[in-house]
């Protein structure tokens, strides 16, 4: 971990909402004039979409129906430990992007000077931008483990953030957001769902304990058989869970103060309304925000 060169995660599952945790970062860093350099948790799978596609059939021909992209076998576990390490020590380090969709295409191949790169690829590696005043990953895996090599790229990590709706939740946002965005079938999400599953155990769920802080949804509505939900509960029909790995000196009145109908659950833990996440989400990681510069400057 580095004071000077502080490295910040957010991690949570597909379908997760780490996008809304993302952008409260992004909020507090235009507001600070905090320079951020952003890594893209997509960039730091080992298989590009064909490739993937491939080794999956493979790997289903062989009876092994478990192959996924929360694994190390798609992954670059390794990778991610050495950018959060060498980042902590020099302030710098390379990346690339994944290429999701042609409009990222299109922009990759101005910046990168190519032709080719198409959705599904990934983009040659460079170095990230000089004088970047931290590290700021989302993804999957920004605290994952392997102990059969040895990985732990949690350590590195000066903020670990999880975000994690309760499992139900969890999937009905991921059926509906694969449909709308992607035009998978209920069908064919929840066999990706069910075939991530060793994997979901194994390598996601458990960096929820290493992280200093997490955001979880909790619908106050019936998510009892979420395969056959029609909506997702909205914002406002649930409630975000904020839990403190360490409570010490965290200021919770003061929070209590700034977000309305908030309470506490436990003595690490701050219940706020469900319609406030962001705002919690800001009005939680400002301070956390402004102590880092302030050591990194100090």
């Amino acid at each position: 971990m580095s004071s000077k060169h502080p490295v910040i995660a957010i991690t949570g599952s597909s379908g997760a909402g780490t996008t809304t945790a993302k952008r409260a970062f992004e909020n507090i860093f235009r507001r600070e004039k905090i320079k951020a350099a952003v890594i893209e948790g997509d960039s730091l799978h080992s298989l590009d979409r064909m490739a993937f596609r491939a080794a999956a059939a493979d790997a289903a021909k062989a009876g092994n129906n478990t192959f996924s992209h929360f694994g190390p076998e798609a992954n670059h576990f390794d990778k991610i430990e050495g950018m959060f390490k060498q980042y902590g020590e020099t302030g710098m380090c390379k990346r690339r992007y994944y290429v999701h969709s042609e409009q990222e295409a299109v922009e990759h191949n101005k910046h990168f000077g190519l032709k080719d790169l198409t959705p599904g690829v990934f983009t040659p590696w460079e170095d990230i931008e000089a004088d970047s005043d931290l590290l700021f990953y989302e993804g999957l895996h920004g605290l994952a483990t392997d102990d059969s090599q040895g990985i732990d790229a949690g350590q590195y990590v000066d903020l670990g953030i999880g975000v994690v709706p309760v499992v139900n939740l969890e999937w009905i946002q991921k059926i509906h957001r694969d449909k709308a965005e992607r035009g998978y079938s209920a069908e064919a999400t929840v066999d990706t769902i069910m075939r991530r599953m060793p994997d979901y155990i194994k390598f996601i769920t458990p960096q929820f304990s290493r992280t200093h802080i997490n955001f979880q949804r909790v619908a106050t509505v019936d998510t009892s058989n979420p395969f056959i939900a029609r909506d997702i509960p909205t914002p406002d029909e649930s409630f975000v869970i904020c839990r403190f790995r360490d409570p010490k000196g965290v200021d919770f009145q003061y929070m209590l103060s700034m977000i309305p109908h908030s309470f506490m659950s436990r003595a690490n833990t701050l219940v706020v309304p469900g319609g406030k996440m962001s705002y919690a989400m800001e009005i939680i990681l400002a301070p956390i925000m402004h102590d880092m510069i302030a050591k990194k400057k100090g």
